[in-house]
């Protein structure tokens, strides 16, 4: 109790943050939960099965509570959400970690399909923001992070709906941002590059059936994604916690040395197309 008063109003140089993370079993929800545990924290690590995060609760003992979330179970979520916060007495940062990446065309995946990512990646990263604010809000901080990847700027072909919900979770996450500023409460984008963590692997990916008109066209974009080069997510918890450990963290932080330049490109073109078609814009004004 007297930690949470002198932390009253604040999430910033605080040692022993509390911290909630979903998808904790793999991928940078697994690298940045064992590393907030090593510097001293406490971390609510959730996954789909807790034998997946089982060897954290052997290992960090009554520093990290595991329990199982599927985060499109919205009753589990907002139960699950409540357990951490009784157990460890506040919640200082969320981290919404869970999802997964849809592979195929637009013309090749099913609608099910899609809404199966969407209910992941967007309406499960939702619950978990609803369950979590009420309990935020009373404490009168906290610090709202979500993974989001530079495909929420710029898109890829054969992985455009994964793009599309990205492109969606930063529309959600900016609007939050400013609704939730005068409660005290703090939200931050991160938008990871190609790294080499399992989210490439069969346990992060679903595959909607291929038709025989785009598979050369898909062949040649996965030679590509295998040249390409990946940053070491071992590399990043350092980042993380500049951001969450600072008075005034930014609202977007991108993780690797490539995004910038690729999402430069992208949105300079973008404008020189508006630009091009400036007039017929204007004339459509009325």
């Amino acid at each position: 109790m007297e930690h949470q008063q002198e932390n009253q109003g604040k999430n910033t140089q605080t040692v022993n943050k509390v911290w909630f993370i979903t998808g904790a079993s793999r991928g940078f929800g697994r690298v940045w939960a064992t590393a907030a545990l090593e510097r001293g924290d406490k971390v609510a690590a959730t996954a789909r099965t807790l034998s997946s995060i089982a060897d954290l609760q052997e290992k960090y003992k009554e520093n990290v509570l595991t329990l199982e979330l599927d985060v499109t179970n919205y009753s589990q979520v907002e139960k699950t959400v409540q357990q951490a916060h009784e157990h460890f007495g506040r919640l200082d940062i969320v981290l919404n970690n869970a999802g997964y990446s849809l592979v195929g065309t637009i013309e090749e995946a099913t609608i099910d399909q899609v809404k199966a990512m969407y209910d992941t990646n967007i309406f499960g990263t939702v619950a978990v923001i609803q369950a979590a604010l009420p309990i935020l809000r009373k404490q009168g901080y906290g610090h709202i992070l979500g993974t989001s990847s530079n495909l929420g700027h710029v898109v890829l072909p054969v992985i455009g709906y994964y793009a599309s919900s990205k492109w969606a979770f930063e529309a959600i996450h900016e609007s939050l941002a400013a609704e939730v500023k005068s409660f005290g409460i703090k939200v931050t984008i991160i938008e990871p590059g190609a790294y080499a963590t399992e989210f490439g692997s069969q346990a992060s990916l679903k595959f909607a059936d291929g038709l025989d008109v785009y598979t050369d066209f898909k062949n040649q974009f996965f030679e590509g994604l295998q040249n390409m080069e990946r940053g070491n997510p071992e590399a990043t918890p350092d980042a993380i916690f500049k951001v969450v450990d600072t008075e005034n963290p930014p609202l977007r932080l991108s993780l690797g040395s490539h995004n910038l330049t690729w999402v430069r490109t992208a949105y300079a073109e973008r404008i020189a197309s508006w630009e091009e078609w400036e007039s017929v814009s204007n004339a459509a004004q009325g």
